[in-house]
């Protein structure tokens, strides 16, 4: 009899609260270890959670000092798991029961796969975007920033829209260009092979760099449209949006540097980094002022 293939779960945690016991909770029954990275959360999320799981033999919490970003905290996280596969798993997912043995299994039949997602779906049961992915690439990004993805019916190899959770969801597993670092199961031996996150990045774009380097190095990504996980996106970034949009912009340009800059003009990358800090500044002028018109009220209603 073969050995029983170990799974570990790497959560990367930054206050989210009560969303993270019930992640560990959702998680547990699933993998043979739960390894909690904490990025120096000022809330009450790892109370909850010692108090949920005061003597869990499965469950290890790691605290670092400081906020080192999702892509450094996944590192760490991996570097202590023991799984032949590791799921990266964000504290505001709720896996389904079956959910995570499904993916294993999709990838024990695919060797040649290195990495696998699942279904992301919204509380009332609805595909979320992220779950399945296609690359946005400087000229798929001007498309969509355009609108000209309406001509995809016409000519849909020049403006395909790369949303793809608004086509019609497959009934077996599928090849896709990346998944959603949100819900990422991976083979440890195509880690080894890849590599780590990129720790250039802070928060956001990281994921589409690993699936990225993962095809590159000939490893296909597969999404799994039965294996549904329940996620309450943007639980950790609410507090902080402008912080979180500066870095969201900041990854984009880090990716299209690190991988188109040499398939594409000059002119046009010019173009795309101009866009790109246009619309982080427009997002921050939106910010504020919703902010601003939330303190007048405030200020009104205690006059």
């Amino acid at each position: 009899m073969s050995d029983p293939i170990l799974i570990s779960v790497v959560i990367v945690n930054y206050n989210a609260g009560q969303f993270l016991t019930e992640c560990i909770q959702s998680a547990l029954p699933q993998v043979n270890e739960a390894l909690v990275v904490d990025n120096a959360s000022s809330d009450l999320s790892l109370d909850l959670c010692a108090r949920r799981f005061p003597a869990e033999p499965k469950l290890k919490v790691i605290r670092n000092t400081a906020n080192l970003g999702f892509a450094a905290a996944c590192n760490i996280g991996a570097a202590q798991a023991a799984g032949a596969y590791v799921l990266f798993l964000n504290p505001d997912c709720i896996l389904r029961e079956g959910s995570l043995q499904r993916m294993v299994q999709v990838l024990q039949a695919s060797p040649d796969a290195g990495m696998a997602g699942g279904l992301l779906i919204n509380e009332d049961g609805t595909e979320q975007a992220g779950g399945r992915r296609a690359i946005p690439t400087p000229w798929r990004s001007f498309v969509r920033a355009f609108g000209l993805y309406r001509l995809a019916d016409y000519w849909p190899r020049l403006f395909f829209d790369f949303h793809l959770h608004k086509q019609a969801l497959p009934d077996h597993p599928i090849e896709v260009e990346a998944i959603s670092g949100a819900l990422m199961l991976v083979r440890r031996e195509a880690m080894k092979d890849v590599g780590l996150w990129d720790e250039g990045y802070f928060l956001h774009c990281e994921d589409f760099d690993w699936c990225m380097r993962f095809r590159q190095k000939g490893w296909k990504i597969l999404f799994v449209p039965d294996a549904p996980v329940v996620h309450h996106k943007g639980i950790s970034s609410r507090a902080r949006p402008i912080f979180v949009e500066w870095h969201k912009h900041k990854g984009m340009m880090r990716f299209y540097r690190k991988f188109f800059r040499h398939q594409y003009p000059g002119a046009l990358m010019w173009l795309m980094a101009l866009g790109i800090w246009l619309r982080f500044g427009a997002v921050a002028t939106y910010y504020t002022a919703r902010r601003a018109g939330r303190l007048l009220g405030l200020g009104r209603d205690q006059a």
